[in-house]
């Protein structure tokens, strides 16, 4: 009589017992990760009264497949656009959070006696909240429609980012055992340009790939090619010498960019949650009791440094980024508790053998602790913004207002900023993939041509394929915004301009003859002049080349679709700020995504029936249905079940709005059928076309009017009979551009 093999008996009794104890856990109203660190606790070898694992090897490798596909589930919830919309508020809140907890994680583990690098370890794993529990706190406590939610969700969104960066950095650390300062900064540079290439060429190629695919591709191929294709990029990633959790995370972002990505995390999700769960219960297996009972004095310490901490840092963060108290305070006491991220990162420092072994239950410990009182939290931010608010002086209240208002205003941009900013990004995306490929050529393919071809007709055809490969790139390098709206307005509006935006060309042309010198030694072994005269000769070449240029402009134009739109995202409304004291209502306005329910009374109304405007103070900016995004829409347009809808206003008004419709308040999922709308404000001049024009007169249809400031007083939604004069302040929602209809 066969045996059963003990990896399957083992894992039959993790998913017995998981499904068991997650299932008392849904009923006890407490997040389903902590039923998987229990059902772990009860099947380790801690537990001898109940049947446990026998061959915990074998659990640790489905852990680490459970890591992969956790990472990757993230990357595909992640997306760059995702990141480019989150605002500046998540990324300053995110940096302030990071920095400051690492200090105190690694000055408490130092004070608790931990090596050195135990207490980066344990930095890392207290500056990391849980994207997981804090969704699930929000929508079980139906909070997915406030301000500051959208705001935590935009950090959560960059500290996913910042933990797989933190990880490639502990990974360095713990291999050299010493913090040096070269070894860190070249692994550092060796990370960004990872990302960069593998990001760039994913987003010039898999989105057409999808979609050229799209029609041959069921269910079950799509979820054989995207789990192939997120595996094959950890071999990619551990073969660079990075770790398979960041392969996973880039495959997962890149494929978030596809046409595809919403069926694609729906195909993934049955096999992302069963290996999460084997992650987590493997988790629960390392928890000792003996070792908790000696250190519990530890963990209380820890739990309570991560409460104040992630409260205090957060809000410091977000008041920093130009935000409302309230906003802030609510947003810190959102983030106290310890994620899977950190799980992930004492899993590295313990397959590192770099961490104290006592560290992962105690962090284990801390972290079933915070998570438990994530709710409590959340409620626990309004009585206590009620009792700042009541006690702080008159002089710091009047002095974040006064910061607030005046953060991140629209009437301080400049071409200048614009043009370095579009410039440099499109030079250092080109510059990377050119120096990455050239390595990788050098590394791979010219020995095994030279190997089947020496002499001249190797490197002839060394020469033909990289030439042919870089040389877009380069004109890309030397042409991108020289032809821009900013830089004609920059060389006509002053002849002092002239020589700066000469001296930019020129460095980028530099570059460029730089790379080709580099390229031309290489294959041919001449000397310096000869090659400097060969690359001049080929960069005049350039510009003479019509095909070279229509290629070029074919990569960038691809590039640009694929990305969907990555000019024309939208600003995230969380930067918006009032420009005037007291401008509560322009300050606390932003965007929410609704699904219109099944049973909604108003499925089937049209718009002007609802009358968003009028009853609620909503603006209704786009309706997607299916493959098709309405923007702007009109009166007329109905809505029906399943819509989603982006609406614009307060807190209370999009509640309010939300109980109309009857709906269920989705997560912001960048669907990428249309550009974004964005919030800005713009100043009317008294060469403005609408000046003197009464607001039913202006026949647009790319914005719509959400306030107007005119000495020092705010109009909330004006009526059509309002004139617009000079001074005149008109904030908008609209796609990119639409601002210039009034300048």
């Amino acid at each position: 009589m066969s045996e059963l093999a003990p990896l399957i008996s083992d894992l039959g009794t993790i998913l017995i017992v998981a499904g068991c104890v997650t299932i008392l856990f849904k009923w006890l109203k407490q997040p389903v990760i902590l039923g998987y660190i229990v059902a772990g606790f009860i099947t380790g070898p801690a537990v001898s009264f109940f049947p446990t694992v026998t061959d915990t090897a074998n659990i640790k490798i489905w852990a680490d497949i459970g890591v992969i596909f956790l990472l990757f589930a993230m990357g595909l919830e992640f997306s760059f656009r995702k990141l480019l919309n989150v605002g500046l508020s998540a990324f300053i809140a995110t940096l302030t959070i990071v920095a400051g907890m690492m200090f105190l994680g690694y000055t408490a583990g130092n004070a608790m006696g931990f090596t050195h690098i135990t207490s980066l370890f344990l930095g890392g794993m207290l500056s990391m909240s849980s994207t997981a529990i804090v969704f699930k706190a929000f929508n079980d406590m139906n909070l997915m429609q406030q301000k500051f939610t959208g705001i935590v969700l935009g950090i959560l969104v960059v500290e996913d980012l910042v933990g797989v960066v933190m990880l490639v950095v502990l990974s360095t650390l713990a291999a050299s055992q010493h913090f040096e300062g070269s070894a860190l900064l070249g692994s550092l540079f060796k990370l960004v340009g990872f990302l960069i290439f593998w990001s760039a060429l994913g987003i010039y190629l898999l989105p057409t790939l999808m979609k050229r695919i799209r029609r041959y591709i069921s269910n079950e191929i799509l979820l054989i090619v995207s789990l192939g294709l997120c595996l094959l990029m950890v071999r990619i990633a551990v073969g660079a010498g990075f770790s398979s959790a960041l392969g996973a995370f880039v495959m997962g972002s890149l494929l978030a960019e596809t046409i595809e990505s919403e069926k694609i995390s729906r195909v993934v999700q049955p096999v992302k949650d069963l290996f999460a769960a084997i992650f987590f219960v493997s988790v629960g297996m390392m928890i000792d009791p003996h070792v908790i009972a000696e250190y519990i004095l530890p963990i209380l310490i820890l739990t309570l440094l991560v409460l104040v901490g992630q409260t205090f840092f957060g809000t410091v963060g977000i008041l920093l980024s130009g935000q409302s108290l309230k906003v802030a305070v609510q947003s810190g006491f959102s983030l106290t508790q310890v994620g899977e991220f950190s799980f992930i990162i004492a899993s590295l420092g313990v397959s590192l053998k770099v961490t104290d072994s006592n560290l992962y239950p105690i962090i284990v410990a801390v972290s079933v602790i915070t998570t438990f009182l994530t709710p409590y939290m959340i409620r626990l931010s309004g009585p206590a913004c009620g009792l700042i608010e009541r006690h702080i002086p008159a002089w710091l209240d009047q002095l974040l207002t006064k910061y607030a208002a005046g953060t991140m205003s629209d009437r301080h941009q400049n071409d200048w900023n614009r043009l370095l900013k579009s410039m440099f990004m499109g030079v250092a995306i080109y510059l990377t993939i050119c120096i990455v490929f050239i390595a990788l050529f050098f590394s791979q393919i010219h020995p095994l041509i030279q190997k089947e071809l020496p002499d001249i007709y190797g490197t002839i055809l060394s020469a033909a394929i990289v030439f042919s490969v870089v040389s877009p790139l380069l004109w890309g390098i030397i042409t991108r915004k020289n032809h821009s709206a900013e830089f004609r307005k920059l060389w006509n509006d002053n002849r002092f301009n002239r020589g700066a935006l000469v001296s930019l060309v020129l460095i980028k042309i530099l570059v460029c003859v730089v790379i080709l010198m580099s390229l031309v030694v290489r294959l041919f072994n001449v000397a310096s002049g000869a090659a400097l005269l060969v690359a001049a000769a080929i960069i005049i070449s350039f510009y003479y080349s019509k095909r070279l240029r229509k290629h070029s402009a074919l990569i960038e134009e691809r590039f640009s679709q694929n990305f969907q739109g990555q000019e024309e995202t939208r600003e995230q409304t969380d930067t918006m700020k009032s420009l005037l004291e007291g401008a509560e209502q322009l300050a606390n306005l932003h965007t929410a995504d609704f699904t219109v329910a099944a049973e909604s009374c108003d499925a089937g109304s049209q718009l002007k029936e609802i009358a968003p405007r009028s009853r609620y103070r909503v603006n209704i900016v786009s309706i997607a249905r299916g493959d098709r995004r309405i923007d702007l829409p009109e009166g007329s347009e109905r809505i029906y079940p399943f819509d989603k809808i982006t609406a614009v206003g307060t807190d209370e008004d999009l509640r309010l709005f939300g109980q109309e419709l009857d709906t269920r308040l989705q997560p912001d999922r960048n669907t990428g059928k249309g550009p974004r709308m964005s919030i800005r404000n713009i100043p009317l001049e008294s060469s403005s076309p609408v000046i003197n024009k009464r607001l039913r007169e202006i026949k647009v249809r790319s914005f719509i009017v959400l306030a107007l400031e005119r000495d020092r007083q705010i109009t909330m939604n004006p009526g059509p009979d309002t004139m617009f004069q000079p001074g005149d302040i008109v904030w908008i929602v609209g796609k990119k551009g639409a601002e210039q209809e009034l300048v």
